[in-house]
């Protein structure tokens, strides 16, 4: 029990130095998952540890932080830490996400450098076993465009604020250049960066998913461009079972109960509802567009799962379904409404 109240000393002490703008004594609590009044001793404990602690007025709260960051001593990572690092970096390369992959390569040699010897030695071993014994599992599907001079150029249109031109081959008009104002990236199957296109007049238009691989000629412009102050990349994300946007719709799908357990453990959207049902069926419920995408998803649960709303989605369905059979059974009926 000691040892565990002094590691979430030393995690608390990390998370004050790792911040800008400090901590108010809730977000300690939040972060450390303790009543306030524990957060509160435990903040006194590491004040006396750590005397440069600085107290922020920030009205109606303080918040507290160590502008000076920690020693080395007190940020030695684990065989763990270093482990979970080095298989993240693995499962983005298998991924065809390279340059992120790079990006925590990189972070690992810092890490390691920055380590004294003796440590690096001792861990050495435990950090061998662990990435010799633990693997990622091949799964089936597009490797991610991620183009590092792409990215990057996306990347810093982002963090000036300013505006970003293209020649996008996709879309109603394949190979015209586009002026747009990027909001974020969204990374996944395929990478897209989110963005609203410019007018001429410095109209901005609804944002709307660009995939990075039809984009070509790309550049940072001369031209300010700001999302709105009410944009939320995350709540885009969310309109959406995958990233095509459309119009949200409820959803409702019943899983049978032969697949009840895989449901509960299963998300099919952040904001799901499960509702168990008499005879042991699982009602899955969100709000999302991305029909299509949806209905993709849904033919690997095969005959487990039966979509109650929207009638969209079974449109979409029975349409998906009828084309896969012209495909591979041409003499097949198309198959009945699911119901």
């Amino acid at each position: 029990m000691r040892h565990e109240k002094g590691a979430r000393l030393l995690r608390l002490a990390r998370l004050l130095a790792s911040t800008a703008e400090g901590l108010t004594l809730d977000e300690m609590a939040r972060a450390l998952e303790v009543g306030r009044r524990t957060a509160e001793r435990m903040r006194d404990a590491v004040r006396e540890v750590f005397p440069d602690m600085e107290e922020i007025v920030d009205p109606p709260t303080r918040r507290f932080r160590i502008p000076s960051g920690l020693d080395g001593v007190f940020q030695a990572p684990s065989a763990d830490e270093l482990a979970a690092l080095h298989g993240a970096a693995d499962l983005l390369e298998a991924s065809g996400a390279g340059v992120r992959a790079l990006a925590l390569r990189v972070l690992e040699q810092k890490i390691l450098s920055q380590s004294r010897a003796s440590a690096r030695r001792r861990i050495a071993p435990d950090i061998e076993a662990l990435v010799q014994a633990e693997t990622i599992a091949a799964h089936a599907g597009p490797r991610p465009f991620e183009d590092a001079g792409v990215l990057g150029v996306a990347r810093d249109a982002i963090k000036a604020l300013r505006a970003v031109g293209f020649i996008y081959d996709g879309g109603s008009q394949p190979g015209r250049r586009r002026e747009v104002a990027p909001f974020g990236v969204l990374f996944g199957r395929s990478n897209y960066l989110v963005a609203a296109e410019l007018g001429d007049g410095g109209a901005m238009g609804e944002p709307r998913s660009w995939r990075f691989d039809r984009m070509r000629e790309v550049s940072i412009l001369d031209r300010p461009a700001a999302p709105p102050a009410d944009f939320a990349l995350a709540d885009y994300a969310l309109e959406s079972f995958g990233v095509f946007q459309e119009p949200p719709q409820d959803v409702a799908l019943r899983v049978s109960p032969n697949r009840a357990a895989d449901a509960r453990a299963w998300r099919f959207h952040a904001r799901q509802t499960l509702e168990t049902e008499p005879d042991g069926s699982v009602l899955v419920r969100f709000r999302a567009g991305g029909m299509l995408e949806l209905a993709w998803h849904l033919f690997t649960w095969g005959a487990d799962i039966e979509i109650v709303a929207p009638e969209i989605l079974r449109a979409v369905m029975r349409e998906a379904l009828r084309a896969s059979l012209s495909r591979n059974d041409p003499g097949a009926s198309a198959p009945a409404a699911n119901r």
